[in-house]
């Protein structure tokens, strides 16, 4: 599995604060056995995210891409705005699960407006910002995500 992880922070990429949650999604990533082909800090930008994510979609066909950072409702968040109009199918069961679990540690999880779709056979994921919610929304997701590979990928599931 290809992976790539992409930072949305302002702070981040002027080098004002280390990226900490792009390393434990590498970790996680690692540890499963996964590949981090790519990774990347941008300011929260539409137009570097949309940059990003397409070019990792389309043109390197990373399995999947998660992204961290920009979920919430500051006035820079746009990390959702900019994902959600390049799916093609959105996942928001997926989305609304890891919302609802993270809810169980930090009620602050309810006001995440992250989305979880897919890009023809790529699958973006937002999670948060901060390195332990991003961490474990992942480690909750790696199942689900699995699955949701071999579907994307054409597996008709008829043994599941």
């Amino acid at each position: 599995m290809n992976v790539g992880i992409l930072t949305v922070s302002d702070r981040s990429y002027q080098g004002l604060r280390p990226d900490t949650a792009g390393p434990a999604l590498r970790d996680i990533a690692e540890r499963k056995g996964w590949t981090v082909a790519a990774t990347e800090i941008v300011p929260d930008d539409r137009e570097l995210i949309a940059m990003v994510l397409k070019n990792w979609a389309d043109h390197r066909r990373l399995d999947m891409i998660f992204t961290t950072g920009g979920t919430g409702i500051g006035p820079r968040d746009v990390t959702p705005d900019t994902t959600k109009p390049l799916l093609d199918k959105e996942l928001s069961g997926l989305a609304a699960y890891l919302m609802f679990e993270g809810m169980k540690t930090n009620p602050n999880a309810v006001l995440s407006r992250a989305v979880a779709g897919v890009r023809g056979k790529t699958i973006v994921l937002n999670l948060p910002g901060n390195p332990k919610g991003a961490a474990d929304s992942l480690a909750r997701a790696i199942p689900l995500l699995e699955h949701a590979h071999a579907m994307v990928l054409g597996d008709n599931h008829d043994h599941r």
